[in-house]
């Protein structure tokens, strides 16, 4: 028998690679004839680098940049994938709500200048391929903040550069574009639809999410729409309205706009890089799975992108989770035959997390023997 293991990150507790290397493990145990290839996966949000890398035979090459505050430094850096030589920028890296403490998160402030920062690193290094991940952000500035990194300016009424930060966004009056363009490509790996602006928009929808008050998220609100109109008048792009652009507080909006990104289905692009439509072909079983399995994971999440694959391919899908929030008369309409989950709903959350592995694990088992073993 052969079976893929292809998990996501298991949010607070495991990175894709450790949830990969824990089932794994017990799968062994369990069935040792069993022939078993692992691939972590991401989906373009948070883990997504250190999924690339742990596929893919990665390098970790460290930039110090400027964080998701003016006035913050940090150690962040991008993957390289030298067989293709392809960069990988995780914007949560240097923008990331992960480094800011609760009372620091403020999107008027917060600023995605340091992914710029580490886009143009990327470039330097000989990137002929840019991967920018964007999950994760504290930031709705629209990528003004990285598109200053990159040589953009962005003046004021006076003629002066705007200062960083989303609540700055209603003073741009000019977009001045830099004198070289990123000669890389730059695919923006998505796993959101929302536009740019509106109720469904970046500020709107994921604003409170990162410290935004309801006049914050007003005011983010229209400084998007505000840059959104700029960039149509000025550089004749129409951004506001474009699935997707909303992602990462508008940074794959910027990205369109600024550095003549796409927007791409960031599990679509993790499969395709890590081999995963290969390594199906003659599997019997896929495993895949994530902290918490419920509607959301299967749009456009890990689990239904790897479901799709293994039906591709032929192969039987389980799915184990942190928490299975699904009926199996739902889940198995979408191809997934099992899914177990490592604690229910009167578990504490604290004790889950704190014995992840050892609960993973075990339900790893349980699959084992009520599934795997009896095919």
């Amino acid at each position: 028998m052969k079976i893929v293991v292809a998990l996501d990150s298991f949010k607070g507790s495991l990175t894709a690679a450790e949830a990969c290397d824990v089932v794994t493990v017990a799968l062994r145990e369990a069935m040792p004839q069993a022939e078993i290839v692992t691939k972590p996966m991401a989906d373009g949000g948070e883990g997504t680098a250190a999924a690339l890398m742990a596929a893919a035979g990665g390098t970790w090459i460290e930039r110090r940049v400027t964080g998701p505050l003016p006035q913050m430094e940090v150690d962040a850096g991008f993957v390289w994938l030298p067989d293709d030589r392809t960069a990988v920028v995780e914007m949560a890296a240097a923008s990331g709500l992960q480094l800011l403490m609760p009372e620091q998160q403020n999107p008027l402030d917060t600023t995605t200048y340091g992914t710029g920062q580490l886009i143009a690193a990327a470039a330097e290094h000989g990137a002929e391929r840019l991967l920018l991940a964007v999950g994760g952000s504290a930031t709705v500035d629209g990528g003004v903040g990285a598109a200053t990194a990159l040589g953009w300016r962005f003046l004021a009424r006076d003629g002066r550069e705007i200062h960083l930060g989303g609540g700055r966004l209603r003073e741009i009056v000019e977009i001045i574009p830099p004198d070289r363009a990123l000669a890389a490509p730059i695919d923006v790996l998505c796993d959101v639809d929302n536009p740019l602006c509106g109720p469904h928009g970046a500020a709107c929808v994921y604003g409170p999410q990162k410290g935004a008050t309801p006049d914050g998220v007003a005011r983010l609100d229209a400084g998007l729409g505000h840059l959104a109109e700029l960039v149509h008048s000025q550089l004749g792009l129409k951004i506001a309205d474009v699935p997707g652009a909303g992602a990462a507080g508008g940074l794959a909006a910027g990205a369109l706009a600024f550095m003549g990104a796409r927007l791409v289905s960031g599990v679509e692009v993790v499969m395709a890089q890590i081999g995963l439509p290969e390594a199906v072909v003659d599997a019997d079983w896929v495993i895949t799975g994530e902290g918490c399995f419920d509607h959301q994971s299967l749009r456009g999440k890990v689990v239904s992108g790897v479901t799709r694959i293994a039906w591709t391919g032929g192969a039987r899908v389980a799915v184990l989770a942190g928490q299975v929030r699904l009926p199996a008369e739902v889940y198995r309409t979408y191809g997934i035959e099992a899914a177990l989950g490592c604690i229910d709903d009167s578990s504490r959350l604290s004790y889950a997390l704190a014995h992840s592995k050892e609960l993973l694990g075990q339900a790893t088992r349980r699959l084992a023997e009520e599934h795997l073993a009896r095919q």
